[in-house]
């Protein structure tokens, strides 16, 4: 599925013969309407595009975009006296206007503008649609009942999209605003349709980003708890994927990490452990991936520098030995020819 925009306005397969026939175009008006319904189907089939290129397959900067950053505009702020527009946390760190290069004597929150940003990512990706019922004809002219099409995955990949590039300029507060609503879309879609693999592991990932967020600003109670969960919905899913092995592993050693600069070794050594165990269960099933083999040498190198910090220090030089050696033995097989004819 394409991700589509409210400002394009969808085929209605109704709009074409919403007034009332005369008496003698039965047949005409019969022939029509097959006709429309016809150029439904074929211009469904033909996603329509946002006109400001907001979508999350495409990379544009529209009207909305702040030109700092390259999202969506966040606490929208304007320059005086140029008027230009910027986020808040971007233009902050200027003392001349990037786009013209006047002197910034001030800067003016733009709510106006933000307001509209605000309801145009309410509503993207959320477009009216009116269903096409072939079995039954309906009479001409009776009011027709309209759905909205669910597209929520296109506008969480929207979102994603917007916040990963706020997230790199470091504009921390926009990425997690974003990555805010679409757990929220997420979620919603969790309460209708059940722990499926599939979302449970799109809102582990964005939990895991909200938690990355939270670390950036220095907040590393929340930035645990959105770890934590998203473990937690990550352990939902099958570990047959190599990605979400990767992710859950990366989220515990990411607590784990917390954990350590705290003081609280244990529980940096528990995550950490549970972080190896499951690369190791990963290896199991493939032997062969590379990748595999260096997550467990630096799970092995982890918990070995918490065994030598909390005094284990046979303990810490085992699991280094035993990294070394995981390291060393995926050189070599990287390096041996393919014996196969």
């Amino acid at each position: 599925m394409t991700p589509v925009c409210p400002f394009v306005k969808a085929a209605r397969p109704d709009d074409a013969f919403l007034k009332k026939p005369g008496e003698n175009q039965n047949k005409h008006q019969a022939a029509h309407e097959a006709k429309a319904k016809q150029e439904a189907r074929e211009s469904a089939s033909i996603p329509p595009k946002c006109p400001f290129g907001y979508d999350s397959q495409t990379f544009k900067l529209g009207p909305f975009s702040c030109m700092i950053c390259k999202a969506l505009l966040f606490e929208s702020s304007k320059c005086v006296p140029c008027s230009h527009v910027y986020c808040k946390a971007c233009i902050s760190r200027f003392k001349d206007c990037p786009l013209c290069g006047a002197d910034i004597e001030k800067i003016e929150a733009d709510t106006n503008l933000q307001n509209v940003v605000d309801r145009f990512i309410e509503g993207h990706a959320r477009i009216k649609r009116s269903p096409v019922n072939t079995d039954e004809e309906e009479a001409v002219g009776e009011k027709k009942t309209i759905i909205y099409e669910d597209v929520s995955l296109e506008r969480g990949a929207f979102l994603v999209q917007q916040a990963m590039r706020a997230f790199r300029a470091n504009n921390i507060e926009s990425a997690k605003s974003r990555l805010s609503l679409c757990a929220e879309d997420i979620r919603e879609q969790l309460e209708r349709m059940g722990n499926t693999s599939e979302l449970c592991s799109q809102l582990g990932a964005v939990l895991g980003m909200l938690g990355d967020c939270c670390r950036a600003m220095g907040d590393a109670g929340s930035a645990v708890s959105y770890f934590e969960e998203s473990v937690n919905f990550l352990l939902k899913v099958p570990k047959d994927d190599l990605e979400i092995t990767h992710t859950l592993s990366v989220s515990l050693n990411k607590i784990g990490d917390l954990k350590y600069y705290d003081g609280d070794l244990q529980a940096a050594r528990s995550y950490y452990f549970q972080s190896l165990n499951v690369r190791r269960d990963a290896i199991k099933h493939h032997p062969s991936v590379s990748s595999q083999i260096l997550d467990v040498a630096v799970s092995l190198a982890k918990v070995a520098d918490v065994d030598r910090n909390l005094g284990n220090e046979e303990v810490g030089l085992e699991q280094r030995r035993l990294s070394v050696l995981e390291f060393l033995n995926n050189q070599v097989a990287q390096k041996q020819p393919d014996s196969t004819p």
